[in-house]
């Protein structure tokens, strides 16, 4: 629970009651590699703060699997649009790795935001995330497959030490083939 007090703290500082509040509705769950944590067609009804591990985020496209993100240590996962309207997602999540979780229900999520300094942290950190994908969109949309690769490398390497070649491809959109070619010009 140290890693997610942290990370809470270092966008808004909690008091007693709030952290414990955290303390309380934050569950500990354990995922082996392979497992679903958010399933295509599903509600979401869980967010995610990774203690540790890594999971990848796809959807499936003309019958294949294509990764949209990797999420890794100390990062919030869950399916935005079914967790936050309770629709069905169109996105699955699945454990790479064995990985170790705090989850938060929705409902408790309720139940918190009741909280002052926890509705505080939600809006700063929802705001941080909002202008990170608008950013993130704009530049990685933009770059080629190199580009895409050096900017994970530079910018996110916990994805590029953790993560399957396969799913990296997947990511920055080219066969594992042009990944390892792409990485041989690099070293």
């Amino acid at each position: 629970m140290t890693e997610l007090l942290r990370v809470i703290n270092s966008f808004q500082e909690l008091d007693l009651e709030t952290e414990q509040a955290v303390r309380k509705y934050f569950v500990e769950e354990k995922f082996k590699r392979g497992e679903f944590i958010i399933t295509e067609g599903k509600i979401c009804s869980k967010i995610y703060f990774i203690k540790s591990g890594l999971v990848r985020r796809f959807c499936v496209e003309d019958g294949i699997e294509v990764t949209k993100w990797i999420y890794t240590d100390n990062q919030f996962v869950t399916s935005l649009s079914s967790f936050f309207e309770q629709k069905p997602s169109f996105e699955s999540f699945q454990v790479s790795e064995e990985t170790i979780v705090y989850s938060l229900s929705f409902q408790d999520e309720q139940v918190l935001l009741e909280y002052p300094l926890f509705s505080k942290f939600h809006i700063k950190l929802l705001r941080v995330y909002l202008s990170k994908l608008n950013e993130f969109h704009h530049f990685y949309t933009s770059m080629n497959a190199q580009e895409k690769y050096l900017y994970l490398l530079n910018s996110l390497p916990q994805i590029i030490l953790k993560a399957k070649l396969k799913d990296i491809a997947s990511l920055i959109g080219v066969s594992s083939e042009t990944l390892s070619r792409i990485r041989a010009q690099i070293t």
